[in-house]
């Protein structure tokens, strides 16, 4: 039973199939529906021993699932405001890499980068943790950045790459016409390493789907989805459509803040045979971008 002080953690072993909160309400009869909702947003939520927070994160006949408060069970992790853990286990590390922090490391930039700030994070005075990166936003993207403890456990994530749910949220300048579509236009690269849409040297195809969520006077809020994953793909799928993304300053306008997010990635577990979904809300920054223009 759940106690007046909210700190009982609980241990539960999984008898059948089934998504989490499902399971939670069914075995927790005595605790309040709200409550386990508060306790998977906060991250105090534990399957197998990694954190869980989607509702319907599928759970397996076999899993332990601990629900317990913030001081009993280590939810998602900060380490100097840089990243978010959102999940962990002995072969994959999903974070929530904020706008401004590069993913890897460039001429310019070596030891500032999500992939050094998670390795530091994970190394000890006696070992050296190695990671690879399966995928890569942009400095200024904010979101769901995926990284393996080995370099064949990234191969077999990316084998599959296709396959993969990644969906994207864009603040866009104006209103799409219409409000939902597909841009299946291929992508190239020049010596400079811009990236242009059509034809070209070494040109990829390259197909992103949106939908509009809402609008504003200027602006407009896309869910954006991407059936590849080429290098600046949104942006330049947006831009070539009449709608830059707002604050893309190689592709668009320029501003303080890029509006995109990575909101959701959606992948199959090679080792574990299952889909993972990691998620992860846009920052206040990219919120105010689109509340100040309603």
């Amino acid at each position: 039973m759940e106690t007046g002080t909210d700190v009982l953690t609980e241990r539960l072993n999984v008898a059948s199939d089934g998504p989490l909160l499902a399971f939670l309400r069914d075995r927790l009869d005595g605790w309040r529906v709200k409550t386990l909702k508060a306790r998977l947003r906060q991250g105090c939520v534990q399957v197998n021993g990694a954190c869980a927070t989607r509702h319907d994160h599928p759970l397996r006949a076999g899993d332990c699932v601990e629900v317990g408060d913030a001081a009993a069970i280590a939810g998602p992790s900060r380490r100097g405001n840089a990243f978010t853990t959102l999940y962990a286990d002995a072969d994959l590390i999903a974070i929530d890499k904020p706008a401004g922090l590069l993913s890897v490391s460039t001429d310019r930039e070596r030891k500032r980068t999500a992939l050094a700030l998670v390795r530091d994070s994970l190394s000890t005075s006696g070992r050296r943790e190695r990671l690879w990166p399966v995928n890569r936003l942009d400095r200024e993207t904010s979101g769901v950045l995926l990284f393996a403890r080995s370099r064949e456990m990234r191969e077999a994530v990316q084998a599959h790459w296709t396959d993969a749910e990644k969906l994207y949220l864009a603040i866009v300048e104006g209103h799409p016409d219409p409000t939902e579509g597909a841009v299946d236009q291929p992508l190239w690269e020049d010596r400079r390493l811009e990236v242009h849409v059509g034809d070209g040297p070494g040109a990829r195809d390259a197909r992103t789907r949106y939908r509009t969520r809402e609008t504003g006077r200027r602006l407009a809020l896309l869910e954006v989805e991407l059936d590849t994953g080429r290098r600046h793909q949104i942006r330049c799928h947006m831009a070539w459509l009449g709608h830059p993304v707002v604050g893309d300053t190689r592709y668009g306008q320029g501003g303080p803040v890029m509006g995109l997010h990575a909101l959701r990635l959606r992948v199959m577990h090679p080792r574990l045979g299952h889909p993972l979904t990691f998620e992860t809300p846009p920052p206040s920054a990219f919120t105010a971008l689109f509340d100040r223009d309603r």
